[in-house]
Order: structure tokens, then C-alpha cells, then sequence
């Protein structure tokens, strides 16, 4: 598999600018969407809205026009397709994919189960022993990436929180993955679910049945269910975070009164470009289902797909593309407005996941306690940190680091903070940058596995950062009760005096 030969002279350059657009030079260049790095070619857009498909050829004149299925295709290539919703799924929201390659997937060897990974979990119903409860807010210092032995992304999975299970066909899972190894002759399905995958440290390259794709740390990229890939760390060890959503499919989030555009804008998505490999010789598919872990065998490579047509097809997204907004007067907007793809469950008020992202941006609104303001929410909350700072954690949370708070629990920042963003009002000013954390939010509960509970990277949020919360409102009792002496009396609680009615 082929990785770029164009290294960056400044391994973090593209952690430096604020936004894309600095990398255009203000139209003094040709522009070009991908960063100059990466060795593939790409499609544009978002399932391809507006169209009916996707389509790549890497032989021109391979994919039958008119029909998907005829008697022969063309150079003997087999059909096969990839339905990832009800057959009668309305056409809006009908996934499928055509594929037109030298072996269909059915020519394998059958399955054989895999020894069970004790890192992962896919039940987080709490009548698992396995799983934990708890209000209080935890975090997690930087998994450490295996230094002996080879460990490949999927031996690497480690399973920290989520939802539901997925037989059940709604739920959310969210891993880390450590790896220090490429896989070799071994492709991953995730029969469970979907794939987002965020690296933080070393680019992935990965090969897809639609074609490779290449991801930086500051991008993310989602592979669907049942879709098989290999991942290759041609940086070395490399680590990241997952989100996993079953009985759903990731999509856009509605803009509502933003109009057209704005946020993660539909062009910004790549999705491969057809690329095969026919070589006769022994791989390993390894299979999710359930949370357990299968393996069948077959005699040729899996990614023999020489054309394919659709709209189920793995892409990848670049954070440093996304177009915040924000309050340009007063207070805060609800961070609603940092959401890069959501997730629908059945409740059609809440979503079943959200991903979010706090990104280098302009913070401007006046008379506004700038820091985030004191707040409970239904939602629960697991943050991670690809590169650069994030307030609003403890001093602990570093570049590959967790956080989590489940719904309805409190949380804001210290006095110290609180008292500073209260009493000096703060110049406009740019804020995150050189910074890219994240939130994924869900509508569900959260249980901890095991392996996070008993990481010894854990830790508590310290509650005594808030012990000097002082009471500031004792302070003016006097005040107080003048206020309410004159409003009993009828008189004007206006310090001014003006009047002589309750105002």
C-alpha cells in the first residue's frame, strides 16, 4: 500500500493555521481541498446529496450503464451489492453500494470464533458485571501505545464508555485504539456498527473495498457497517479515538436558521477513488458481531473492487475545514453549533450521538461571562483532545486524554476563573489556537467498562477546585433587605427612587 512521499518540513503545520482558508493564500494559488501530504485522490461531497451516487472506475467502462446487475459484466468482474437499510427504506434515506470485483465476497472459508478481547465491550446494559455507574466526573491520562510486540489497530481496541448493546440496534460504544503495528494480510468488518474514527497521533492510511484513504491527526474519517479495511501506521505507533453508533447512520446536522451553509459544509467530504489489488494469496477478515470477534479465511485480497457505484461509502473529513459560528452580540450559543455529523435515535427530539468540535475561532460577544457558565444537561459527555490546549479540564488533560461526565451532572470552571471573567470584561480575540478537541455527545447514559474503571490512567475531576465558590450574595443581605422593605411597603425597588410603584 502506497503512503506519501511528500513529508511536511513542519510535522505540525497544518495544527498551526487557523482555519483551512489560510492555506489558499487568498487566491494566489491553484486551490486544492487536501493536504499536500496525502497520496490520494478523493471525490467530493456528503453521500453525494444532490446526486444519486457515487461512481469510480479504476478501468473506465467497467460499471454497466442502466442496469447494476446484467447477465455479464464486463472483464468477467463479478456484481455485488451492499444494502445498508430497508430494501423500501424511503429514497432519501436508502444506503447501497454496487460493487463490481474479482471475487465477491462469499468466496471465503467460513467463520471460526476468536479468543474474546477483555479491553473491549459491546453490552453496557448495567445487569453486566462488567460495566460501572457512577455520577462522578472522570477522566483518563494518555493511554500508553504498546512498546513490545507488534499490536495492529484492531488488537489495539479498548473500549471506554457507552450505551445500550448492539443486537439491539440502538446504542453507542466509544473506544480508544493503540497500535504500533500495520496489519498485515488481515482486514477488519465491523458487523456491529459504524466507525468514526478520530487519530491523534500518527496519520492512518487505510485501504477500503472503494479505495485508500489517508488520515492526519486533526481529521476523521468513518468507515459503515459491514465494509471491510485494513489499517496501515506508516508514522509509527499511533493512537485515536472511536465513536460507535448501532441502528443508525451518521449524517449532517440541520442547519435551521444558518441557511445553506455553514458548519461542516457537504463538499468538505472525501470519499475514495476506486483502486484494486488481484493477488492469489492467504488473508485473515476479522469480524465484530455482538462484541465478540470471528475470523474467516480466504485465498485472495478482499479489496479486488475495480469499480463501484453508491452512496454507502466510507469518507474522511478535515476539522480545519469547519466553519464556526457564534454569538456576535451577548451570551453564549448552545454548542449545538460545533456539530460535525449527528446521529438520529428514535427519540425524534434527541439525538443518539453527536460529534462536536472546538476549533481555533473568534470570540467576540460582550457583557458575557466568556467562560463555559455553570450547567447541567441531559447529555452525556465524553471529550477527547487530538493537539493544543483546552480549558475548562483539569491541568491533566492532555493530547490523548479522556473525559467524561455523564447526564445531569454538574460541572464549570473554578472561582479563580469564574472571578476573573466576571470582573474584567476580555478583549476580542481569537481563542483554541493550535488546538482541535472534541465532544461526543449522546442522548443515552453511559456505562464505564472495565478497562477504563480499572485503567490506572484514571482519575477524578478534583471537586475542591470548586470549594471556593464563595457565597457573594450574603454580602448584600443589607441591600437585599432594603429592596424587599420597600417592596412590601409598595414603594419602588428602583435605587433610584423614581416612582412609587412596584416596578
Amino acid at each position: 500500500m502506497p503512503v506519501s512521499t511528500n513529508r511536511l518540513s513542519d510535522p505540525q503545520e497544518y495544527q498551526k493555521i487557523f482555519h483551512w482558508a489560510e492555506t489558499q493564500k487568498d487566491g494566489a494559488i491553484p486551490s486544492f481541498n487536501t493536504r499536500k501530504n496525502d497520496p490520494y485522490e478523493y471525490q467530493a461531497g456528503f453521500g453525494n446529496q444532490g446526486n444519486d451516487s457515487f461512481v469510480s472506475e479504476a478501468v473506465p467502462g467497467t460499471i454497466p450503464q442502466g442496469q447494476n446487475s446484467p447477465r455479464n459484466v464486463r472483464f468477467g468482474l463479478y456484481a455485488e451489492q451492499v444494502t445498508a437499510s430497508a430494501f423500501v427504506a424511503p429514497r432519501h434515506s436508502n444506503k447501497k453500494a454496487w460493487l463490481y470485483r474479482a471475487r465477491p465476497a462469499v468466496a471465503h472459508q467460513g467463520f471460526t470464533d476468536l479468543p474474546d478481547n477483555k479491553d473491549t465491550e459491546a453490552n453496557f446494559l448495567p445487569i453486566n458485571p462488567r460495566v460501572h455507574v457512577s455520577p462522578t466526573q472522570l477522566a483518563w491520562r494518555p493511554f500508553d501505545i504498546p512498546t513490545s510486540g507488534e499490536v495492529d489497530f484492531v488488537d489495539g481496541l479498548k473500549t471506554v464508555a457507552g450505551s445500550g448493546d448492539p443486537t439491539l440496534r440502538e446504542g453507542i460504544a466509544t473506544h480508544v485504539y493503540t497500535a504500533n503495528a500495520s496489519m498485515k494480510k488481515k482486514a477488519f468488518v465491523n458487523s456491529d456498527g459504524d466507525f468514526c474514527i478520530l487519530p491523534q497521533q500518527g496519520a492512518l492510511d487505510i485501504q477500503t473495498e472503494f479505495g485508500p484513504l489517508f488520515v492526519q491527526p486533526g481529521e476523521l474519517v468513518v468507515i459503515q457497517r459491514g465494509l471491510r479495511f485494513r489499517v496501515e501506521v506508516p508514522d509509527g505507533p499511533s493512537r485515536g479515538y472511536i465513536l460507535e453508533i448501532w441502528g443508525a447512520n451518521f449524517e449532517l446536522p440541520e442547519l435551521g436558521p444558518l441557511g445553506a451553509n455553514g458548519l461542516a459544509n457537504s463538499r468538505d467530504f472525501l470519499a475514495p477513488v476506486a483502486k484494486y489489488e488481484v493477488i492469489k494469496e492467504p488473508w485473515e477478515i476479522v469480524y465484530k458481531l455482538g462484541g465478540k470477534f470471528f475470523k474467516s479465511t480466504q485465498n485472495h485480497s478482499p479489496f479486488d473492487v475495480v469499480a463501484w457505484h453508491g452512496n454507502y461509502v466510507p469518507y474522511k473529513y478535515d476539522m480545519t475545514k469547519f466553519v464556526n459560528v457564534g454569538s456576535i452580540s451577548v451570551d453564549h450559543i448552545d454548542p449545538s453549533i460545533f456539530c460535525i455529523l449527528t446521529a438520529k435515535s428514535r427519540d425524534p427530539t434527541a439525538p443518539l450521538a453527536d460529534i462536536l468540535i472546538f476549533s481555533p475561532r473568534w470570540d467576540v460577544a460582550s457583557h458575557t461571562y466568556r467562560p463555559p457558565y455553570y450547567h447541567r444537561n441531559v447529555a452525556s459527555e465524553l471529550m477527547g483532545l487530538i493537539y493544543g490546549d483546552y480549558a475548562g479540564r483539569s491541568d491533566e488533560f492532555k493530547p490523548g486524554s479522556v473525559s467524561f461526565e455523564c447526564g445531569m451532572v454538574p460541572h464549570g470552571v473554578a472561582y479563580e476563573e469564574f472571578k476573573a471573567a466576571s470582573e474584567q470584561a476580555p478583549p476580542v480575540m481569537q481563542i483554541s489556537q493550535g488546538s482541535i478537541a472534541f465532544m461526543f455527545e449522546s442522548s443515552r447514559p453511559f456505562t464505564i467498562t472495565d478497562y477504563a474503571w480499572n485503567s490506572d490512567k484514571r482519575h477524578e475531576h478534583e471537586p475542591k477546585m470548586w470549594d471556593n465558590l464563595v457565597d457573594n450574595f450574603s454580602s448584600h443581605a443589607k441591600e437585599v433587605e432594603e429592596i424587599l422593605a420597600k417592596k412590601a411597603k409598595g414603594l419602588s425597588i428602583h435605587s433610584n427612587g423614581a416612582g412609587n410603584g412596584v416596578h
